[in-house]
């Protein structure tokens, strides 16, 4: 018994920490730096993000872009993606994977809204092929810890990171505070889950920000890490002010 609390214990936390690492890659690399060119990265930083993303998510960089892009030009309006004031928010929790993919697959989507995303050799003769890429990460959570605990621990990574994305466009378009004039909401539990994602009501004011974070109880971890490599200089973020659209009010960084 004690065996079999230590495997799912290990495997829990192991699969945290992989979720974890792909949820910073998403925000900071693909929505905040590449998507919003709220900041921008290091090469160094860019390489070791995609790399992670290709074993921890298989996304190809430019549709998830394509596919915020979108979003943000039909917010909830014939167009998005994924709404939930169009499908409703059970259904878009439940579907986000293959509403994602419909959109993501869609040739005038990536060449309408990702045009300033250019297709290098990597991704032509790797990080294109995502479940190379998600194989690999399989394998090698399973070398490193064990066929039991690393497969476990890619279950647990697979449903939090799923679940957590979903819930950005499902449940953060319908619940949560709304301290700006739009129709995402704020969700400081689901933020923390999802690297500060959470915080969608945030960032819909003002999506050019680097932080999504505009008020000190609110917690961003991507943001964290933004000044953790803007210390360094892995990284520069564009506007040293967050400027809401729907408010005159300034929150100074």
């Amino acid at each position: 018994m004690l065996t079999i609390v230590k495997t799912l214990t290990a495997a829990l936390a192991i699969g945290f920490v992989v979720s974890l690492i792909a949820n910073l890659g998403t925000t900071v690399y693909l929505h905040r730096a590449l998507t919003h060119k709220a900041l921008t990265v290091h090469p160094l930083v860019a390489i070791v993000s995609r790399i992670a993303l290709w074993l921890t998510t298989g996304i190809r960089a430019r549709q998830w872009v394509a596919v915020h892009r979108k979003h943000h030009a039909f917010t909830d309006k014939e167009g998005d993606p994924h709404s939930p004031v169009l499908l409703g928010w059970k259904q878009v929790q439940i579907r986000n994977v293959a509403l994602y993919r419909k959109s993501a697959n869609d040739p005038t989507t990536v060449e309408r809204y990702a045009k300033d995303i250019q297709v290098t050799r990597l991704d032509r003769w790797i990080l294109d092929r995502s479940l190379v890429g998600l194989g690999l990460g399989v394998v090698l959570l399973v070398f490193v810890f064990g066929p039991v605990v690393g497969l476990l621990a890619a279950f647990v990574h697979l449903n939090l990171y799923l679940a957590g994305s979903a819930a950005v466009n499902a449940i953060a378009h319908h619940f949560g505070r709304h301290p700006y004039a739009n129709g995402a909401g704020n969700l400081q539990w689901l933020a923390l889950l999802t690297a500060g994602e959470g915080l969608h009501n945030n960032h819909h004011a003002a999506p050019t920000s680097a932080r999504l974070s505009h008020r000190w109880y609110e917690l961003d971890p991507g943001w964290w890490l933004i000044k953790i490599l803007s210390t360094v200089r892995l990284a520069k973020v564009r506007l040293v002010t967050v400027r809401p659209r729907s408010s005159s009010h300034r929150v100074g960084i």
